[in-house]
């Protein structure tokens, strides 16, 4: 099942459920928000290509980052590999959605993506066994982790060169079923003198991560308690690099989607 949050006109937020009608994708609007709501249809549907996405959720609570968890993304940063996840967390001011524009400080001069799987948690938890983190797993979405290197590598803690705002593209919708064990992770960028679909920039997958999506979400709950909303980003493969404005990035995980977000000076 594909969850997505969208507006229409001038309407407020709403979510809805991704399908199929007379060969046209549809949303099939739902009643409330379904981490709170469960799923439960209006009756009212909607063609996909009517309405704008927006990130699929507004965590109320936080994002949590997990750096170095692709050998070979440690590798190109000069890092030695991590014992344990290294986690950091972005605010929630950070996140946008697709096409929303990531706004490029003045106050960096390495602004780069990160392509990452994203776990949406759906239900409280704290120290959850390994083999019960399916239970509390909504689904997953792509995120771009967006960083500036040189702020990360200037200062002694992460959260200034990770969360600035527009630095947590999400989107452009949750995939509710999905075996993530082995999905492949891109980044492309196109640039003005690139192809119409860009460069690819980023390609790996899933399976080359150090602490897999079990392990993380675990780990994580062992430290602090998980929310419904929470989101925790599994880290980026090798191949990140600087983005300008009048670029346009876009980040693909293998049965999810493309999230495509255009770079701009802020």
């Amino acid at each position: 099942m594909r969850i997505a949050r969208f507006a229409s006109g001038d309407d407020q937020p709403r979510f809805g459920v991704i399908g199929e009608r007379d060969g046209e994708s549809v949303l099939a609007v739902l009643t409330g928000d379904p981490l709170y709501a469960g799923i439960e249809l209006t009756g009212q549907s909607l063609p996909l290509d009517d309405v704008r996405l927006l990130a699929p959720l507004i965590p109320r609570s936080k994002v949590v980052g997990i750096g170095r968890n692709y050998a070979a993304h440690a590798a190109e940063l000069d890092h030695k590999l991590p014992t344990e996840p290294l986690m950091f967390l972005k605010p929630n001011t950070s996140v946008i959605g697709p096409g929303d524009p990531i706004l490029h400080p003045n106050t960096t001069e390495d602004l780069q993506w990160e392509a990452e799987l994203a776990v949406v948690i759906g239900r409280i938890c704290r120290d959850l066994p390994v083999e019960q983190v399916a239970d509390v797993v909504l689904g997953y979405t792509v995120a771009n982790d967006v960083t500036a290197r040189d702020l990360q590598h200037a200062d002694d803690q992460w959260t200034r060169a990770k969360g600035y705002d527009t630095f947590c593209p999400l989107g452009p919708w949750i995939e509710t079923d999905l075996d993530v064990s082995d999905l492949r992770v891109t980044t492309s960028v196109r640039t003005g003198g690139s192809a119409p679909d860009g460069e690819l920039r980023q390609d790996g997958r899933t399976s080359q991560l150090i602490f897999d999506v079990p392990r993380l979400v675990s780990y994580v709950s062992s430290v602090m308690t998980l929310l419904p909303g929470d989101v925790i980003l599994t880290g980026t493969p090798a191949g990140v690099g600087r983005m300008v404005p009048g670029d346009q990035v876009s980040v693909s995980v293998e049965g999810i989607g493309t999230l495509v977000n255009p770079v701009m000076a802020a």
